[in-house]
């Protein structure tokens, strides 16, 4: 075999072996941004899971006008506390981009507008608390459609 030959194989190998790296290595990036991807579109829908949960929770302490205020009051704090919101916020705002961590605080802070109006004794047919409901579904209907874009942005 001569030195051609042999400069011809081992080229080809090289360039074999360069291949499949290359592969590889491109498999791997996809890999992880499918999975990443997958990561925040269970993350976005456990936030807003979340954010709807505790929506329900105050709207059921709003209409308990036989409640007595006080009470009111405990179950619309407990509501947010127990609504799982303010863990995931953060999680969401580690990992989105600024277009949804600012709908997400707009969100957020419109849901608590809500449950402060609440905890000082309002009910759903007063006009307050249905101008506060009405931000609070404008601001969470942003942050939906902030999340689709980044999510469908990302797929790309």
């Amino acid at each position: 075999m001569g030195w051609g030959s042999l400069l011809s194989t081992l080229l080809g190998a090289l360039i074999g072996i360069l291949s499949t790296l290359a592969a590889d290595r491109s498999r791997a990036i996809r890999t992880r941004r499918d999975n990443d991807q997958n990561v925040r579109r269970q993350l976005c829908a456990d936030y807003l899971a979340a954010l709807a949960q505790t929506r329900n929770f105050l709207r059921l302490a709003a209409r308990s006008r036989s409640t007595p205020v006080e009470e009111r009051a405990r179950e619309a704090v407990e509501a947010f506390r127990d609504g799982n919101a303010y863990e995931l916020r953060y999680q969401v705002a580690l990992v989105a981009p600024t277009a949804v961590v600012d709908a997400s605080t707009a969100a957020f802070r419109a849901l608590r507008d809500l449950r402060d109006l609440i905890e000082e004794g309002a009910t759903h047919t007063e006009q307050n608390y249905l101008e506060l409901r009405d931000h609070w579904e404008d601001r969470f209907a942003e942050l939906r459609t902030a999340m689709k874009s980044d999510l469908n942005g990302a797929k790309d």
